[in-house]
């Protein structure tokens, strides 16, 4: 059992979770979330821990961001969107069991206001921002890093966010080069 409650989307999600792991989900009811939802959040958060698994997509991150900016500190997890994605259709409903695992194997805090340890020009030497490859080299990055996928901007937030080390930084690009991505 996941000591922590998961939030979720909706439905469906709280249905493949539990066919991944004994765990007990609040569903935000998509990215409409209203002020009981949060409270509970709130109220999970402080009784037990709360994990973040939403959708990878714009819906999912507006979710996210809501409830960490009302409930700060919440753990995160992030499912890789091709492991979410079935017949086109993006979402926690449509990840594997092993796909969710891996994703709360993975989890992160996140601490407002932290200082990166990587800087912008990391990034830029890295290719992750101002290539032409920037974005599939950040969806490559984050998939490894388990912070999903973003921007470059919002990648170097949630890197600081996460306390994601200069090391960590380095063994993903490695495994980024290995991979022939140029």
């Amino acid at each position: 059992m996941i000591r922590e409650v998961i939030v979720v989307e909706g439905r469906d999600d709280t249905v493949a979770i539990k066919r991944a792991v004994d765990a007990d989900t609040i569903e935000t009811g998509g990215s409409a979330i209203n002020k009981h939802t949060l409270r509970r959040i709130a109220l999970a958060k402080e009784r037990r821990g709360v994990i973040i698994l939403t959708d990878p997509d714009h819906a999912g991150e507006r979710i996210r961001k809501i409830i960490d900016r009302h409930v700060p500190g919440c753990k995160h997890a992030f499912i890789p969107e091709a492991d979410a994605t079935r017949k086109g259709d993006i979402g926690v409903e449509n990840a594997s069991p092993e796909a969710i695992r891996h994703a709360l194997d993975r989890v992160h805090t996140s601490f407002q206001g932290a200082e990166s340890q990587i800087s912008l020009e990391d990034m830029i030497d890295a290719g992750l921002t101002a290539h032409p490859e920037a974005a599939a080299r950040r969806m490559f990055m984050g998939n490894v890093l388990g912070i999903g996928y973003c921007n470059s901007k919002q990648f170097h937030k949630r890197m600081a966010m996460f306390q994601i080390s200069r090391e960590e930084f380095l063994a993903a690009l490695a495994q980024l080069e290995e991979g022939g991505q140029s």
